[in-house]
């Protein structure tokens, strides 16, 4: 919170990203805070020290990984007051965790403004009850809890049912009293700074300044995955790229094979929301099962891209899934390479890693990528949660670069669904910090036409347009498919981010998605 620091906060503040809320009030943000928290490493909040790393060896050593809910990241807390987090998706992971530092900084000088009297450091009765409440021994009594919620929610300037409400979603198995933790520890932290002159400082390893743009865990993961395909002589196949979840491609091609009695009397739809229910894990193996079976590898992702892979040899499919007319083409039936979503900058790097030909006995053996197809969730600006979003261009936020391109799926694709469909341009953000009204507003109602806001469509095409136009490592008529479904819209109130996840509403543009891009690809 020193003066390295100012910038981000007053850009911050000026901007008021919707998915932040209240940040410029006096009044604590709960909902932002929710969502911050659980992309941040467990116990964040109790340390003065944040040291940004490369993968460096933590991994082998004594520490235990922290994985964050709702971020695929290492961290590992190295003693009471210092938490290393390790980057190994580029400067989007950077760009994402200073950001939610600096919302959670300063949520944490509102709390202090609060508490303390004087300059001394001496603070109000609420504070010391909530003290009280989170060094005491031992399970807090349903009474002492809300004693506690009580005293809190009054520095917070926020309602008993507020706090209370929010409570059971910050807590967790090892500490239920989690929310008072958090308030606790970032108050007295930045009492710290403000009475004791003990700073919050964020580093960034030498390993990392040195590694930071080079595709070391790219390079690694595409090695990987072409080793596999050539191990299993796929490499001339006509080779089709989907980067989507690990359930949707392989649900689609095999759930209803796979769940014969389970699927009677259902839809394709009803049958996506019984697979997607947490408690139905028997049937998702029996799923998962069924693709072992019918040639499907699973690639778990040992580089540090987070990002696993598999790959379907649709000439093992039974013929109750894939029965093409006609005999097998020359070069063959289709190969479905599925990629587990990547993170903003990362979708460049891996992309542009494995459309690279592979280098076998110092030869290039060049990749027959036939298509490649991204589908992902985005913030909407003309529709609602569920909605899907076709673009026609990407454009990337804070530069004059775009990206436009001929779409393989058209609107007209999905007029027999029962789904909204918008089209026009996509912008590529840095982060959720351009989730300001204004600037969005300006996006979507000049002659930038943009419908939606996500991480990764500039990064993908700029490494597909430089495969195909520049490099010449895949065809220069390589086909390319974009289609979103919207997760939020950040232009209206209580449907951010911070408002909650999509729930069973997102199966239906999920798998709807899903079933036009194979229906291109298994011709």
């Amino acid at each position: 919170m020193g003066v390295s620091g100012e910038t981000l906060r007053e850009s911050l503040l000026i901007l008021r990203p919707e998915i932040y809320g209240s940040i410029a009030d006096e009044k604590i943000e709960l909902q932002g805070l929710l969502y911050v928290m659980d992309r941040l490493p467990y116990g964040i909040e109790e340390c003065t020290f944040i040291n940004l790393t490369s993968d460096e060896g933590y991994k082998n050593s004594h520490f235990e990984p922290i994985i964050p809910s709702k971020r695929r990241r290492n961290c590992y807390r190295i003693d009471a007051l210092q938490m290393n987090i390790e980057i190994t998706r580029g400067r989007s992971e950077i760009y994402d965790i200073l950001t939610h530092l600096t919302f959670l900084y300063i949520e944490s000088h509102k709390i202090m403004k609060q508490v303390v009297i004087n300059e001394q450091g001496d603070v109000i009765r609420d504070w010391k009850k909530l003290e009280e409440a989170v060094t005491k021994k031992g399970k807090l009594s349903q009474q002492e809890k809300e004693i506690a919620l009580t005293h809190t929610a009054n520095f917070l300037g926020r309602t008993f049912e507020e706090v209370s409400e929010v409570y059971s979603h910050f807590a967790s198995a090892k500490n239920p009293n989690r929310f008072l933790n958090i308030i606790y520890y970032l108050g007295k932290r930045a009492i710290e700074e403000v009475v004791e002159n003990e700073k919050r400082i964020i580093t960034f390893s030498p390993v990392l300044r040195q590694r930071l743009g080079h595709h070391i865990h790219g390079e690694r993961w595409a090695k990987q995955i072409k080793e596999e395909l050539d191990t299993q002589n796929l490499l001339q196949r006509p080779i089709h790229i989907i980067s989507a979840n690990m359930h949707s491609v392989m649900n689609s091609l095999f759930a209803r094979a796979a769940l014969v009695k389970e699927s009677k009397g259902k839809t394709n739809l009803e049958l996506y929301e019984v697979l997607s229910d947490s408690n139905n894990n028997e049937l998702r193996e029996k799923v998962e099962k069924m693709a072992f079976n019918s040639g499907m590898t699973f690639i778990e992702d040992t580089s540090g891209a987070n990002i696993n892979v598999q790959i379907f040899d649709t000439e093992n499919l039974p013929s109750e899934i894939y029965n093409p007319a006609g005999e097998a083409p020359a070069e063959g039936r289709p190969v479905i390479v599925v990629m587990d979503y990547a993170f903003g900058e990362q979708a460049y790097e891996t992309m542009d890693e494995l459309l690279k030909p592979y280098q076998k006995n110092g030869d290039n053996q060049f990749l027959n990528v036939a298509s490649i197809s991204i589908m992902g969730k985005a913030g909407i600006l003309e529709g609602g949660k569920g909605d899907i979003m076709i673009p026609s261009a990407h454009v990337f936020e804070g530069t004059a670069d775009n990206y436009p391109f001929e779409n393989r799926l058209q609107k007209s694709d999905f007029i027999e669904e029962d789904v909204q469909v918008c089209t026009g341009s996509m912008i590529t953000v840095l982060g959720t910090s351009l989730q300001n009204r204004d600037v969005l507003r300006f996006f979507h109602k000049s002659t930038w036409n943009v419908i939606g806001l996500e991480m990764e469509g500039a990064h993908y095409h700029k490494a597909i347009q430089a495969a195909s136009k520049i490099r010449g490592s895949i065809g220069p008529k390589v086909k390319v498919r974009y289609a979103y479904y919207a997760s939020d819209n950040p232009l209206k109130t209580g449907s951010t981010l911070a408002s909650g996840g999509l729930g069973t509403s997102g199966v239906k543009p999920t798998y709807v998605i899903t079933e036009k891009m194979l229906s291109q690809i298994l011709v």
